[in-house]
This record gives C-alpha cells, sequence and structure tokens, in this order.
C-alpha cells in the first residue's frame, strides 16, 4: 500500500514538472517578420550607432555577445515587453521553407512581429518570397543564447 502510495506521489511530482516546464517554453507561430538595415558588421556591432532600444542596458557588453548572433526588433504577440526582452534569444524559422536562424533582441518595433536584420531575413528567405511579399511568415521559440 504504501509502495503505491509513493508512486502516486512520484507520478504527480512528474506530471506537475513537465506543466510547469513547458508552460516555461514561449513562442508564436504565423508571425510576420518584416526587415530592418541595422548591418550590424558594418557599425562594429554599436547598439548605440544602431539606435536601438536596447542600447540602454546592453551597449557596453563584450562585442563577442553583441555579435555572436543576428539581430532582431521584437514586438511578437508572445514574450516579454522593453527592457524584459532586451537581450533573449529566439529561433525564428521561416514557414514556407524551414529556414532557421538564432537572433538576439535588440529593439524594438511595432508591427506585431519581427523586424529581422537584413541579413538574417536573407538567410532565411531562402525561397525569394520574403523580398518579393516585403515580409515573411515565421514562427519563434525563445532560446538560451
Amino acid at each position: 500500500m504504501q509502495g503505491k502510495m509513493v508512486m502516486s506521489f512520484l507520478m504527480v511530482v512528474l506530471l506537475i514538472t513537465c506543466l510547469v516546464g513547458s508552460g516555461s517554453a514561449q513562442g508564436a507561430n504565423n508571425v510576420r517578420a518584416t526587415y530592418h538595415l541595422y548591418n550590424p558588421q558594418n557599425i562594429g556591432y554599436d547598439l548605440l550607432r544602431a539606435s536601438a532600444f536596447c542600447a540602454t542596458w546592453d551597449a557596453n557588453k563584450p562585442l563577442e555577445w553583441r555579435s555572436k548572433y543576428g539581430w532582431t526588433a521584437f514586438c511578437g504577440p508572445v514574450g516579454p515587453r522593453g527592457q524584459a526582452a532586451c537581450g533573449k534569444c529566439l529561433r525564428v524559422t521561416n514557414t514556407a521553407t524551414g529556414a532557421q536562424a538564432t537572433v538576439r533582441i535588440v529593439d524594438q518595433c511595432s508591427n506585431g512581429g519581427l523586424d529581422l536584420d537584413v541579413n538574417v531575413f536573407n538567410k532565411i528567405d531562402t525561397n525569394g518570397r520574403g523580398h518579393a511579399q516585403g515580409h515573411l511568415i515565421v514562427n519563434y521559440q525563445f532560446v538560451n543564447c
């Protein structure tokens, strides 16, 4: 009897752990992604020169941190806003082709989705439809940087 109670307790703990873990993964599907001409490689990955919102908090991060991932402005339907979004990373997937890239949030936007650096946009626009339409439809998932 006691063994069954312990086993039931462990199963409940496992279930709760799974539910809590799945709630922490944030992302959204079928989000509009436009492109922005940050071109960070041309400005030394300088968030101040880019006039990026997150420069207030992240401009003095090491160059390795600022240059590790492509940049994006974030205003997606799911996830943190403002300063809380700064420095977080997203895995962005082009829904039409499956092409993916990891990007770091360095700015805010107002298009309801993402405003990817043009280099990232080009990388995942593998069929050219994004440029033809002026945007991509993407899925994004918050990931560890």
